[in-house]
């Protein structure tokens, strides 16, 4: 029988360090000099091991986005946004490259509802042994209203939620990187924390690789729907035209 699910150690989770909430902890990734398990280097961007792998029969690294603590994908720079996007999907795919794993997880916690613990700007790069995130994923995940495209790149607000309500799609082909794709995650997380109909503190990336595309879904996060914590239903809400128009008039509308 295949595994379907992925096993928590609890025992490594306690010790786990938690600062979103709890301001009174010390950052670990700001201690640079302290860090162990570092696997490469871009300037202020470091992938390491991670130091807590609560995830069994997994490969655990951390990608260090920046060494602001208080730093904000919504707001990197151009040249920054570019060389942390660039970095991360290398290193996934060359994970996902290696053959060593069925399959290999990208994704960003950003907030107190992400799921992360924290508070400095980091992803995660994770590679499962046993599990291929691609059997629950499809390409229609990534079907949606278009908001902006570029040869090669679109970015869209999905029609078919896959956990439910308002979830921002940017695609690209694999073949290449194109800058359009990080301007789009960007754009589409700084609505969310800058201009959602209702407040907004936390989102989250989910990476895909399926077939000859490379797709970012940038969520954003609130107490999760009890009919897909149930039934696995998402539920679509009704004003979808109005958010991606909304998007269009701040981001691409010629001022």
């Amino acid at each position: 029988m295949e595994n379907s699910h992925l096993h928590f150690n609890t025992s490594i989770g306690v010790k786990k360090p938690e600062n979103i909430r709890n301001k009174e902890q010390a950052c670990p990734f700001c201690e640079r000099d302290q860090l162990t398990g570092i696997i490469a280097v871009d300037g202020p961007i470091i992938l390491l091991k991670n130091k807590y792998p609560v995830l069994e029969n997994t490969y655990q690294t951390v990608l260090i986005e920046t060494d602001d603590c208080h730093g904000d994908l919504s707001t990197y720079s151009n040249e920054h946004l570019h060389r942390l996007i660039r970095f991360g999907l290398t290193a996934w795919l060359d994970m996902e490259k290696s053959g060593q794993y069925r399959s290999v997880i990208f994704f960003k916690n950003h907030g107190p509802l992400s799921g992360g613990t924290i508070a400095h700007p980091h992803m995660q790069i994770v590679g499962l042994r046993d599990i291929d995130y691609r059997e629950k994923s499809s390409h229609d995940m990534f079907e949606g209203l278009l908001i902006a495209e570029n040869p090669g790149v679109r970015f869209t607000l999905s029609t078919k939620p896959r956990v439910g309500f308002y979830e921002f799609n940017i695609e690209m082909e694999d073949s290449g990187y194109r800058e359009e794709f990080a301007e789009y995650i960007q754009k589409a997380v700084h609505y969310i924390l800058n201009h959602f109909p209702f407040k907004a503190t936390s989102y989250n990336i989910f990476f895909h690789h399926l077939d000859d595309k490379i797709y970012a879904k940038v969520v954003s996060r609130f107490v999760t729907t009890p009919l897909y914590i149930g039934y696995g239903i998402p539920q679509v809400p009704s004003n979808l035209e109005w958010m991606a128009e909304e998007v269009r008039k701040i981001y691409f509308e010629i001022m």
